[in-house]
């Protein structure tokens, strides 16, 4: 979220953005499939555009961000959606785009003047990285300074989230070809935004 937040707000959303992330995990009856979660989102979480995210992994970033559009695109069709929509397909996995700030890792981790090494791709190899969520996961270890005990209780799922709120400069992404085709996307939705 906070990195839609930022690339909304470098490319001429300056109105005060209320991004929410839809949960489907509270219902009893969490939606299945990507048509019912879209149809979900919508219905729950009214907005005025729809960021749907689908990590690429074992497929090509276009042919999953095709997948994203056919049912979109059949869902405009039956006017069951009428908001703008944006896929937001990484490479890998979300994670990867936050191995971006290794001084957000380390404040995430508690331990901001830590000096040993994260062993963190550069920004180039992000998304050739074969598992960004281990490198992340591993590296808020490491950056913990943490041995024992006080490692095994880091809740790293709520590590990994802190990390993104505390990346105040995203345009490391811009590197990325992902990232380009979300970024010219976005700049195609946003005078519809105003």
């Amino acid at each position: 979220m906070p990195s839609l937040t930022w690339a909304l707000q470098e490319n001429g959303v300056h109105e005060n953005i209320q991004a929410t992330w839809a949960d489907f995990s509270y219902r009893l009856r969490p939606p299945v499939g990507l048509r019912a979660r879209i149809l979900t989102a919508i219905d729950l979480y009214p907005s005025q555009l729809l960021f749907v995210h689908r990590d690429a992994e074992a497929v090509s970033h276009s042919e999953r961000k095709q997948e994203i559009e056919d049912v979109v695109s059949e869902l405009r069709q039956e006017s069951s959606i009428g908001i703008p929509t944006l896929c937001v397909v990484p490479v890998r996995m979300q994670e990867a785009w936050l191995l971006i700030n290794e001084a957000a890792i380390r404040r995430a981790a508690g331990n901001p003047g830590g000096r040993m090494a994260l062993g963190l791709p550069r920004n180039n190899r992000i998304e050739s990285t074969p598992d960004p969520k281990n490198v992340l996961f591993e590296a808020l270890r490491t950056a913990s300074g943490q041995t024992g005990r006080r490692l095994a209780k880091l809740h790293l799922p709520s590590l990994r989230h802190r990390v993104a709120e505390l990346i105040t400069d995203y345009s490391g992404l811009r590197s990325l070809p992902a990232f380009q085709v979300l970024e010219a996307d976005l700049l195609e939705v946003v005078p519809s935004l105003a």
